[in-house]
C-alpha cells in the first residue's frame, strides 16, 4: 500500500536527519513498559489461581456434608448415595474436632481432622506435601499425629517428637466443660503446606479419632470432591435436597472463596489499569504525530500537488501512528513473556537482597511469587493496545490533511 509505504519513509527520514524527538521515543518506550507491566501482573494473577486449584483445592475436599446433631451413623449408606452422582468424582469420611497440642511449655489451638488412610489417596494429594515420604508409615493405632510446618515451628517441635493432643470432654449431663482428655501422640510427618492449612491443621488416622471421641463407628460427615469446582456448592447442595438425613453443607467458595475472589477482583482492576495505562501512553503518539505533521508540511503539500488525495494522507499518518505503537506493543510483549517466565525467580533474587520475604508463608497459601503466562491476555493486551493507537492517530491524521500546500509551498 503506498500509504504504509510513505508512513515507513517519514520515519526513516526523521532518523536519518536526527530529528526523532524524544517525545517519539518516551511514547513507544511507555507503551512497551505499560504492557510489560500488564502482562507481568496477569501472569501473577494467572499464577495464584493455578496454585489455589493445584495446592489448596487438591488438598482441602471441595465439600463437606455433615449432621447437625455431630456425628453420622449411617454414613456409609450416605457415602454410596452419594457417590452414585455423576458429579461426585470421590468422598470419605472424616472425624473433625478441635483440640490443643503442648509441646513443653508451648501450646497451640489446632484444627484435627480424622482421615480415612486409604480413601484419602483417593481424595487429594495430602501425601505428596509430608516431608520425606513419612505418608508410608503413617498407620492405625499407633499413635501418631501428622501437623503443618507453620504448627510445627510456632511448637519447636520437629518429626519423631512427641507431643499432648487434649481433647475437650463436655458433661453429658450438666453441659459443662470437663477435664480435657489427654493423649501423648507420636509426630508421624510435618505437612509442608503454607497459609492456615500448615498453621493449625493437624490430622491423625480416623479409627484413632473415633476412638479419642468415644463415638464408636460414627463419623462427622462425609468429604467430596466434584468435577466442577467452580460449580461446586451448586452441585454439593443439589446433593443435599436429594438425601433424606438432615444435613448441613460447605464448600469450598465459604472457607477459601475469598481467595479466588481476591484474585479476579484484582484481575478485573488490572484489565481497568490496562486500558487506562496503555491509553496514556498510546495518547501521547497524538504529540508525536503533531510534530511530524509540522515537520513533514512540505512533503505533505508536494504529495497534495501531485494528485495524493486526503484520504491517502490521512491512511499515512494513521500508519506512522500504527507502526510507533506497533513498535512499542512488540518491546512489551517480549520484555513481559520474559520477565514473566522468570518472576518467581526475580522475586527471590529481590527478597535476598532485602533479606526480606515478600510473601509471609503464615498469612498466604503459598510463600513464592508464582506466574504462569496465558496467550489470551497477551493477545488482549496487545490488541488493546493498538486499537487504543489507532484511536489516538487520527487526530493528526486528520490535521495533515488540511494542510494547504499553496501557503506551504509560498513560503519556501
Amino acid at each position: 500500500m503506498l500509504s504504509l509505504f510513505l508512513a515507513r519513509k517519514f520515519r526513516q527520514g526523521r532518523r536519518q536527519s536526527g530529528m526523532l524527538s524524544l517525545i517519539s521515543i518516551l511514547s513507544t518506550l511507555s507503551i512497551a513498559i505499560g504492557i510489560a507491566a500488564l502482562i507481568i501482573g496477569l501472569s501473577a494473577m494467572n499464577g495464584f489461581e493455578k496454585e489455589l486449584k493445584n495446592r489448596v483445592l487438591s488438598v482441602i475436599p471441595h465439600g463437606e456434608l455433615y449432621s447437625p446433631s455431630g456425628t453420622l451413623s449411617n454414613w456409609r449408606a450416605l457415602q454410596n448415595q452419594i457417590q452414585r452422582d455423576p458429579h461426585i468424582v470421590s468422598s470419605a469420611p472424616f472425624v473433625s474436632f478441635t483440640g490443643l497440642i503442648e509441646n513443653a511449655s508451648k501450646i497451640k489451638a489446632v484444627q484435627v481432622q480424622g482421615i480415612s488412610l486409604l480413601q484419602e489417596t483417593k481424595m487429594s494429594i495430602l501425601p505428596k506435601y509430608i516431608l520425606n515420604n513419612k505418608w508410608q508409615s503413617f498407620k492405625d493405632n499407633n499413635k501418631q499425629i501428622i501437623i503443618g510446618i507453620g504448627l510445627a515451628n510456632s511448637l519447636g517441635a520437629k518429626e519423631g517428637d512427641w507431643v499432648t493432643l487434649l481433647i475437650p470432654v463436655n458433661d453429658d449431663v450438666s453441659g459443662q466443660l470437663k477435664q480435657p482428655k489427654r493423649i501423648r501422640l507420636l509426630i508421624a510427618g510435618i505437612m509442608d503446606f503454607s497459609g492456615t492449612l500448615g498453621n493449625g491443621v493437624a490430622f491423625i488416622p480416623l479409627t484413632d479419632a473415633q476412638q479419642y471421641l468415644n463415638i464408636g463407628d460414627n463419623v462427622t460427615g462425609i468429604k467430596v470432591n466434584v468435577d466442577n469446582i467452580y460449580k461446586a456448592n451448586y452441585i454439593i447442595h443439589n446433593i443435599a435436597i436429594d438425601i433424606t438425613t438432615p444435613l448441613y453443607v460447605t464448600s469450598w467458595e465459604q472457607n477459601y472463596g475469598y481467595m479466588y475472589h481476591d484474585i479476579q477482583m484484582i484481575r478485573q482492576i488490572m484489565y481497568l489499569a490496562m486500558i487506562v495505562v496503555i491509553g496514556v501512553a498510546c495518547f501521547s503518539i497524538v504529540s508525536t504525530l503533531v510534530i511530524a505533521v509540522k515537520d513533514k508540511q512540505r512533503d505533505i503539500a508536494i504529495l497534495k500537488t501531485l494528485g495524493a488525495t486526503n484520504q491517502l494522507i490521512s491512511k499515512t499518518f494513521i500508519f506512522y501512528g500504527v507502526i510507533s505503537g506497533f513498535v512499542g506493543s512488540m518491546i512489551g510483549v517480549l520484555l513481559g513473556i520474559v520477565i514473566s517466565s522468570q518472576l518467581s525467580n526475580i522475586i527471590k533474587v529481590i527478597e535476598s537482597l532485602m533479606g526480606h520475604q515478600l510473601l509471609n508463608s503464615h498469612i498466604y497459601f503459598i510463600d513464592f511469587l508464582p506466574s504462569e503466562i496465558h496467550l489470551t491476555d497477551i493477545i488482549i493486551v496487545f490488541c488493546t493496545a493498538m486499537i487504543l493507537t489507532l484511536v489516538a492517530s487520527y487526530y493528526p491524521a486528520r490535521r495533515a490533511c488540511k494542510v494547504d500546500p499553496v501557503k506551504i509551498l509560498n513560503g519556501f
